[in-house]
């Protein structure tokens, strides 16, 4: 009930108000929403204090008609009695308090986000060593006698058997590449 009747047909006709251009119907429902917004914030706290009340929900969802009435105008009438003047009267502590608010929010954010970065980055360069760690691992396991049989880098094929642990087992992935010609010399040279 309070969505529909607090939120969402004053948010309806707010719409209609700001469509229109009608600066009486848009100032009334400015009204309305400064007041909801007061009451939002101080029902956070009575909920917790006040929930036992009985009827203490029903009179809430008076209290939201009582503002949106027509006849009782009680934003307005709140807003004209009670907020317009004291806002009047706090309004230069309350800017500053906003700025100062502003400020430190501001610091915060650019130091918690550069002790973010700093973490970020951190964790970047741990991946990182980690990464290159496995990777130099990889590569130790390769022999240089494996590494010598490649044909192009000027190094003598090795003679004699292939140690053990060498990565020279048979199979598709097993086998040195070796170039067509290389292939096709090792088989005549066997066979003369």
């Amino acid at each position: 009930m309070r969505l529909i009747f607090g939120t969402l047909y004053p948010a309806y006709y707010s719409y209609k108000a700001v469509k229109s251009k009608d600066i009486k119907e848009y100032v009334k429902w400015m009204m309305y929403w400064i007041i909801f917004a007061l009451f939002t914030t101080a029902e956070t706290f009575t909920d917790i204090f006040l929930c036992w009340f009985p009827f203490y929900y029903e009179l809430k969802i008076a209290f939201v008609a009582w503002l949106l009435s027509p006849y009782t105008k009680g934003s307005s009438l709140l807003y004209r009695k009670f907020v317009h003047p004291t806002l009047s009267s706090k309004e230069k502590e309350i800017d500053d308090c906003l700025v100062q608010a502003k400020d430190r929010s501001y610091d915060a954010l650019v130091h918690y986000g550069k002790r973010g970065l700093n973490v970020a980055a951190t964790a970047a360069v741990m991946a990182a060593s980690k990464g290159q760690g496995a990777l130099s691992e990889r590569l130790r396991s390769f022999s240089m006698q494996d590494l010598s049989t490649i044909r192009g880098d000027g190094a003598p094929a090795p003679s004699g058997p292939p140690p053990p642990g060498s990565g020279r087992a048979s199979g598709k992935h097993g086998q040195p590449k070796m170039s067509r010609s290389a292939s096709e010399s090792a088989g005549s040279s066997g066979t003369a």
